[in-house]
Parts: structure tokens; sequence; C-alpha cells
């Protein structure tokens, strides 16, 4: 069982002369039947063999496939190709698009197959203690009339898998398992219906138990991963006022503008493309693109960008970019590439795959073969050859990994992280980075008034000037003025500017509050009252145990440092006082730069972000962590989400992401020494199916054993 999540990039070939002059484009296929890593590879090469295609990179996660291919070929040809070696595919027109639901139809068939091994194991108990002659026949039938529905039902996963594979010419892991399955079930029935001792009904169920059993963890972790971007998209305005050539307007969705056209956005809505200011000022709130976390002020001839939210006074854009190229498409398209070129580990798994069904077949055909020459007879020698079967089926290889990932999971998630990719803690063991972002990241993300310098008198007055705007400043600073007690002053004639301030009468006097100058950077708001001048800085409050999270870090032997949108000044601040370094005004396509030239020389960093910039950079990252007040997009591509203001999870996840992969390593050596002890023992014809599948069983509970001690490694 494979527990990598998405393959490596494929290398494209470089073009011929011939082909220079080819142009290429890229279709994106969901491919749901991908299952292992031995479906990645399977994929990839039958893609890479049609005359056309450059590139094909396989996302297990998501279970999609991107192809680089000639203007020749179309969308059926790939699709078409796909399925000539068995997978059903289907194209999808964006990155956005909604992944499968995932597949219920497996938790199903493990409850089936637990209701039939419990029903089964008891009526073989009773053979076991010595029942014969009519009574053993009777539990037989009854234990058949019980097992065929149950493996009929419950083997279904594994039969059509195996089946589709044969019927295209190749092999899969599911090959043998049914064959296994099938072979034990036959034989359990000539031994019912001829009257033998031996029925091997609850052999065959416990194995597909146990099989579902460690698929159904692999499942339950696959479909905690991201479910998509199509949420990206959805922070643009759905819809647009257009402005018509003779004055009038119209009401139309984002995918019908275009390029040219002028929309009307008024206060409180959403951008739906990107464009340029013809008239008005305002404030937008842009947080969700650049990072910024101050409201940026825009007037005549700035750009602004799909997403953005016009928070002050209507104004008038002129689109210059619509649809599927604004600037949060590119943003959702680099998110889609940056997610296909995670692990490494699925180099390893798909060998792995490739090996297991040859080697299997051919251990169980010798060892028929052998014991026929031996002179052992077709029965004898059919009951070793399905034991070899059944107990080299690597139920517990497959179940090292989930389970203990699964239990690692439900030790965080008491802590307040939520593991969305089991495979994000085996890559969270090997970061030896980690970068953060700033606002809401390290610090809370919201905007806190420093007072202690302005004289009190001063207090109710800018309490009564913040209450007359609507500006996000102006709140916070309500919101610090109410909690010290403080009680308005009676202002006349109140008046908010765009992108100037608030003003106000008091006492006969001008009174305002406004954005300061030559402010270099920093967050704040200025208070006049006549002649009277205060400046009332903000800051973003670190997160309480920021620097503790830091040092935990730190000793868990990761170098920590902030790339960030945000001021420069406001990032080196935070820096310092973490004892780290810091950048500023980073872009997201600079902190994707950032996180592709880290991994360039080697390093493995953890990404840690909420906003809609960090998404590139948190899909790219060899591990990623989100707030839970992070943005749909940012929750989405990351591995992991922390909830609550402390961002001590995010440390106590690296520690237990170190402990997992220790237990992960001791259940493989134990998975390994488990079959060099068991197939010897299953060829020289002294275990039974039955006891194959004991043992096999017993195998897998030593794992999960194991695996449970990692209840305790968030501490």
């Amino acid at each position: 069982m494979n527990t990598s999540v998405d393959a490596p990039p494929t290398v494209p070939t470089a073009p011929s002369a011939a082909d220079a002059s080819i142009s290429l484009q890229t279709t994106r296929l969901t491919v749901p039947g991908m299952r292992c890593a031995g479906c990645i590879s399977k994929v990839e090469r039958g893609l890479l063999a049609l005359d056309g295609v450059s590139a094909a990179r396989v996302n297990l996660s998501a279970k999609r496939v991107t192809v680089d291919h000639s203007e020749t070929l179309d969308d059926i040809a790939l699709v078409d190709a796909l399925e000539r070696i068995g997978f059903e595919a289907q194209a999808i027109e964006s990155p956005t698009a909604q992944p499968a639901p995932p597949d219920r139809e497996l938790t199903k068939a493990l409850a089936v197959a637990g209701f039939g091994m419990m029903n089964i194991m008891l009526l073989s108990v009773s053979v076991w203690s010595g029942a014969d002659g009519v009574t053993r026949e009777l539990f037989h039938w009854l234990s058949a009339l019980i097992a065929l529905p149950v493996i009929v039902y419950s083997g279904r996963p594994f039969f059509g898998s195996a089946l589709t594979a044969l019927r295209h010419g190749r092999t899969n892991m599911d090959v043998p398992i049914s064959i296994g399955v099938l072979l034990a079930t036959g034989l359990s029935l000539y031994e019912t219906a001829t009257g033998g001792e031996n029925a091997f009904f609850d052999g065959a169920t416990m194995l597909l138990f146990f099989l579902l059993a460690g698929r159904a963890l692999d499942a339950a972790m696959r479909n905690r991963t991201r479910a998509g971007i199509a949420s990206l998209l959805s922070r643009m305005g759905r819809h647009a006022t257009i402005q018509l050539p003779d004055g009038s307007t119209r009401r139309l969705t984002a995918e019908e503008l275009e390029p040219g056209m002028t929309m009307l956005v008024a206060a409180g809505d959403a951008l739906a493309a990107d464009g340029t200011i013809e008239a008005g000022t305002s404030a937008i709130n842009n947080a969700m693109l650049t990072g910024e976390s101050t409201p940026e002020d825009v007037s005549i001839g700035q750009s602004v960008h799909a997403g953005a939210v016009n928070l002050l006074a209507p104004i008038r854009v002129r689109i210059t970019a619509a649809a599927q190229d604004t600037a949060i498409a590119e943003i959702a398209r680099l998110m889609d590439e940056a997610g296909q070129s995670r692990s490494r580990y699925v180099r390893i798994a798909d060998r792995a795959s490739r090996l297991y069904a040859p080697v299997v077949h051919t251990l169980a055909l010798l060892a028929f073969v052998g014991w026929m020459i031996a002179g052992a007879g077709w029965h004898q020698s059919l009951v070793v050859a399905i034991a070899v079967l059944i107990i080299t089926c690597p139920c517990a290889m497959g179940l090292a990994v989930p389970a203990a990932q699964v239990v690692a999971s439900g030790a965080l998630l008491k802590k307040g992280l939520l593991v969305k990719d089991g495979s994000a803690l085996e890559r969270l063991a090997e970061a030896d980075i980690a970068v953060f972002d700033k606002t809401g990241t390290l610090t809370l993300g919201e905007p806190v008034a420093e007072l202690a310098h302005v004289d009190e008198h001063a207090l109710p007055v800018a309490l009564a000037l913040a209450l007359s705007s609507h500006h996000p400043l102006s709140r916070a600073l309500t919101k610090a003025l109410t909690a010290q007690g403080v009680k308005p002053a009676a202002i006349s004639q109140p008046e908010e500017i765009a992108g100037e301030g608030v003003f106000a009468m008091f006492d006969g006097q001008r009174v305002s509050l406004t954005r300061p100058l030559g402010d270099g950077g920093a967050t704040a708001t200025e208070l006049r009252i006549a002649r009277q001048c205060w400046t009332i800085p903000f800051h973003d409050a670190l997160r309480p145990d920021a620097a503790d999270a830091i040092v935990r870090i730190a000793a868990a032997g990761l170098d920590s440092r902030i790339i960030s949108g945000d001021a420069d000044t406001v990032v080196s601040g935070v820096a310092a006082d973490l004892g780290i370094s810091g950048h500023g005004r980073v872009s997201p396509q600079a902190k994707l730069a950032e996180l592709e030239r880290l991994k360039a020389e080697g390093k493995r960093p953890l990404m840690v972000g909420d906003g809609l910039n960090d998404g590139p950079a948190l899909a790219a990252a060899h591990v990623s962590i989100a707030p839970g007040t992070a943005s749909d997009v940012s929750q989405q591509a990351a591995d992991a989400v922390f909830v609550g203001e402390r961002l001590m999870p995010v440390a106590l996840a690296v520690v237990a992401a170190q402990r997992t992969m220790r237990v992960v390593r001791q259940n493989f050596g134990f998975a390994i020494l488990y079959n060099m002890l068991a197939i010897p023992l299953a060829l020289a014809g002294l275990v039974t199916p039955l006891i194959a599948a004991i043992a096999m069983s017993i195998s897998s509970l030593v794992v999960v054993a194991n695996s449970l001690r990692l209840a305790r490694a968030a501490r």
C-alpha cells in the first residue's frame, strides 16, 4: 500500500528541431482509478508513449494528470490512450475544478467483511474444538453460506482492479490477492462438498478484512487532502456592473467580462476582474492577494485585482484582464503546478509495487510445482501455494505508514492541529528549514492601537472620529478605546473622505483622523485637534507563544525565517523580536521562487502561511501548514491546519512527525522480519491457509499496536 501523495514531475523531452515550431498546450484530466504508485508510472508511461506528448505529471492526491502536448492532440485522444491501459479519464477545464467525491464503497466492503469474519470465526471455533461428522459438515456449509456473499461483495475492490489489469495485459498488487482469496474459497467449497476436514472460509474473509482495513486507513488520509482550489476564484466577485458606451449599465457574470469593459464597483463589493481605476478614490482590502495587513488607498491610474474588496467609495475600473487571465487565476495555476512535485518516496513505492506481484506469483507457482514433484499430490500442493499467496500479503507493510500516521494525526488533533494529508508527517520529519509568513501567521492579524502617549483629553475625540469611519484602522482604534472605558466626545459635521481620513468640528476647532505623512511604511493614523497632533501607531501582536514555538522548532533541528508581503520595517521588527531573519515586500511569485531556490540547494522547507499570496508557496514547499484563520485557498493548499491563537501546535507537529517516522521505520523492520520468517515456513508446507491468514493478521496487529504508542507523540 502506497502512502506517498504525488508523483514527481516527469522531465519533458527536449523537442526536436522539427518540432521546435510546434506550440504546446496543457490539458488536465481526472483519473479516479489511480490508487498507488504503480498506477502513477503506468499512466505517465502510457501518455508519454503518444506522439506529441512532451510531459505528463500525476497528482495522486487529487487523482489528476496534467499533460503538455502539441495542438495536434486533443483531450479525446488522451482519454482514449488512458482507457487503452485500463484507466477511465475525463478532461477538466481548469485547475479549479472539483475532484471526485471520496469512494464510500470501501467502508461498506470493510463493514461487510468484518461482519462475515466474526460470524465465520464463531463457527470455526466449534470445528477447532473437535466437532466432526455431520456437525462439522453443517458448520462448513453455514460458513460457506456466509462467506460466499461476503467475499463477492467485499472482494470487489480487489477483483475489479485485478480484472481490469489482466484485461489490459498487466498486473498489479491486487492480482495475487484476488488469486489467493479465490483459490482459498474454491478449495474450501471443494472440501465442504466432499466432506473434507478443513475449510478456509475464515482465512479468506479474515484476509479481506485486514486488507480492506489497511486500504481504508490509507484512503481516509487521502480523502482529507486538499479538496482542490475551486474556492480560489470564488474570491473574485461573481458579477460586475458594466457601463456601456451609451451610459447605460448591465450586470454580467465574471466569465462574461472582457478586457476594455468599464466596471462600476460599489463600496463593499469584490472586484470580478483585474483593471485600472478611471474614476474615484477609495481603500481596498487586498490582503487575500498581497498579504498586506493594512487596507490600501487607491486612486485614478492605479491597478486593482480581482478578489480585492472595495471598502469606502464607488470606483470606476477599466478591465485589463478577466476570467482565467486574472492574477488570482494565475495563482491558481501556480498552485496546481507546484502541487504536483511533492514526494520522492513514490519512486520507492513504484519499484516495490512492480516487484510484489511477479515475486509472489513466482513463489506460489514454485511451491505448487515443487510439492507436486515431491509427490504430495495436487490437493496438498495447492494448499501450500494458497498459504504462500496469503502469508506473503503485504498487509503489515501496507499498514506500517498509514497506521502510524492516523494515530499521530489524532494526537496532533487534540493539540489543535489537523493533518489533512497523511504523507505530510513523512515530509515534515524531513524538513530542515521553517519559512513563516508574518501577518496572521506569526501574528494574530489584528491591528492593535498604541495609545499610551496620547493625552487623555484627546482620547474621546479620537473615539468620536473613529466611530464616524468604516475604515479597519478606525474599527481597531474604536475597539482599543472602548476597552479603556473612553466615552466619545460630541463632535459635529463629521465627514469621511476616501483615501484621506475623517474630519469634524469639536468646540469650534477642526479635528481629524488621517494618514500620517512620512510614516516610513509603518501602520499608523494621525489625530489632530487644532494645532495639536498625535501619531497613533498600530502593531500586529505576535501570537502569545510565538517565541517559545520558534525555540522548540530550533530544538528539533530547523532554522526559521520570515518572508512576507508586509513592509520591510514591520517584518524586520518581528524578526528581531523572535531572533530570526526576515524579508518583506515579497510577491507571490517571489515567495514561490524562494521556496524553489531552497529546494534547489537541497533544503526541505516547511512553509507556514495564511494569505492567498502564500498559496503557491504552500503548495510548492516540501510540507506546509496554515492557521485556521487563513483563507480557504491557503487551508486547501496546506498539508495541515492549526487552530487557536497559539503557534505551538506547529512545533509539536515537527516533533510528532519525527517520532512518527521512527515508529514507521520500526514497523517496516518488523514487516520485513515477518516475511523473512513466514515465507520459508509456508514454502515448507508447515502453514495452512488459515494459519497464514492468522499470521498475517497478527503481523498487522503488531504494527498497529506499535503505532498506538504515538498517541502521546505531540508532547
